[in-house]
């Protein structure tokens, strides 16, 4: 039942090259960086990335898509990511986008065993029609375009097919574990991270407080150990290492 593992590098080290990953974050918050960080080190590569975005800030994802080991990415946002998009629009980089809440309940479902769930998200638009560029040519036309979904009609109202989503992998962040693998996540930290665990085969998470099995009150798991497989304790200066991507604050009175 111990299921920790010494280093960051070794909880990786059988990510093979093409591997498929369901990675935890929004923006900054919750994203496993010394897990991606030992992936980048490893030198893994052609990986197929579901995430919400894909790094920010140089950092988490960031990292992988700047050093071309990224393929493909299942996401919902590019935001200010310029390298995200440069290799989009140069046809050098696969990218699915979808709606966020899709993408959500997808990586649920996926988790739950649940193959495919029917949704109103996209309905009357490219999500449902196809022809949403996967992948652009180098002359800017599209070399590749998504499918037209199934949809259907209940009550009166049409929906899309939409498939539930499992990888090889999952790479998670918390901010408490204990050695069974149940988690719990700190406020927006939270984010992606339970449903990627969920919907990876074998799930990684990197902790920033190990503790014992028991410490943790059943009642405060946000994640039960079943969906996790490595637990890896982070360093203290690699659990301080939080990035704010906007600093607002209010003005002196």
């Amino acid at each position: 039942m111990d299921k920790v593992v010494a280093t960051a590098a070794d909880a990786v080290a059988d990510v093979a090259d093409g591997a498929s990953l369901a990675v935890g974050g929004f923006g900054l918050a919750g994203v496993p960086t010394a897990l991606i960080t030992a992936l980048h080190a490893a030198g893994t590569r052609d990986l197929r990335v579901v995430s919400n975005n894909c790094g920010a800030m140089e950092s988490g994802l960031a990292v992988l898509l700047a050093a071309g080991r990224i393929a493909r990415v299942t996401g919902s946002y590019i935001g200010t990511n310029a390298e995200f998009a440069r290799q989009y629009l140069a046809g050098e980089l696969e990218v699915e986008l979808i709606p966020q809440g899709t993408l959500a309940e997808r990586l649920r479902a996926g988790g739950c065993g649940i193959p495919a769930f029917y949704t109103p998200a996209g309905v009357g638009t490219q999500v449902a029609e196809g022809g949403l560029p996967w992948r652009y040519a180098g002359d800017g036309g599209v070399a590749l375009a998504s499918p037209a979904k199934e949809t259907r009609v209940f009550d009166g109202v049409e929906y899309l097919l939409e498939r539930g989503i499992t990888t090889d992998f999952a790479l998670v962040r918390a901010a408490r574990g204990d050695r069974h693998g149940n988690l719990v996540f700190a406020k927006s930290a939270r984010n992606f991270n339970p449903l990627a665990a969920m919907a990876g085969r074998v799930t990684i998470a990197e902790v920033e407080e190990l503790v014992e099995p028991g410490d943790i009150d059943p009642d405060h798991v946000h994640l039960p150990g079943v969906f996790v497989q490595r637990v890896v304790e982070l360093t203290a200066e690699q659990a301080a290492d939080k990035k704010i991507e906007q600093r607002t604050v209010r003005r002196e009175p």
